[in-house]
């Protein structure tokens, strides 16, 4: 679900960079082996790009969740958000990267009950933080940390959604192409 309205300005890529966007799309590049259309969007704006890295980082490296349970995260929200690049993107991430079980990636996909109760109760707690804007009841939060969850890991979903805040609504005003990487799984909602 993009927004009807779409942006005008030029996306940055390698080639027409500023100072700010230019060594951001560098170090990108040089991870992924190439610049995902989405960052390209989100460049034209630096800061974004810069504090969706910074967070996404943090979370992949600090999160204390495993890399499948991360992809439920961001799979959950991006949903949540409709946002069909990332839904593609965190697919194939989901399935070649991060293992996650394809009957959960397949439920995530189609907004279908999980059948993993740990990942059921992450993806659940997840919605509920996305739905209340960080209002969690004594019993949402119960739930979650009774399915094996840390405390702490109630802020880490706060980051999550404030990195995909800045993801999926940058790609709704940007309508970024979906890269060929991500075609495999493309999704829409």
């Amino acid at each position: 679900m993009s927004a009807d309205y779409q942006m005008q300005l030029a996306p940055q890529t390698l080639d027409n960079a500023d100072a700010k966007a230019k060594p951001l799309l560098e170090k990108a590049n040089e991870t992924l082996g190439f610049v995902p259309k989405m960052y390209e969007g989100m460049a034209k704006a630096p800061g974004v790009l810069d504090t969706y890295l910074h967070g996404y980082e943090l979370f992949r490296e600090d999160s204390g969740f495993a890399p499948p349970e991360q992809e439920v995260v961001f799979l959950t929200i991006s949903r949540l958000n409709g946002c069909s690049y990332c839904m593609s993107a965190h697919s194939m991430l989901g399935e070649k990267m991060s293992e996650v079980p394809a009957d959960v990636l397949e439920a995530l996909r189609n907004d279908k009950p999980i059948a993993d109760e740990r990942l059921a109760a992450l993806s659940e707690f997840t919605k509920v933080m996305f739905e209340t804007r960080g209002k969690p009841t004594q019993s949402d939060a119960k739930a979650f940390l009774d399915a094996g969850f840390e405390e702490q890991q109630v802020l880490q979903i706060v980051l999550a959604l404030a990195v995909k805040t800045l993801s999926n609504y940058a790609n709704h005003v940007n309508h970024p192409e979906l890269d060929e990487a991500f075609a495999g799984h493309a999704w829409q909602g």
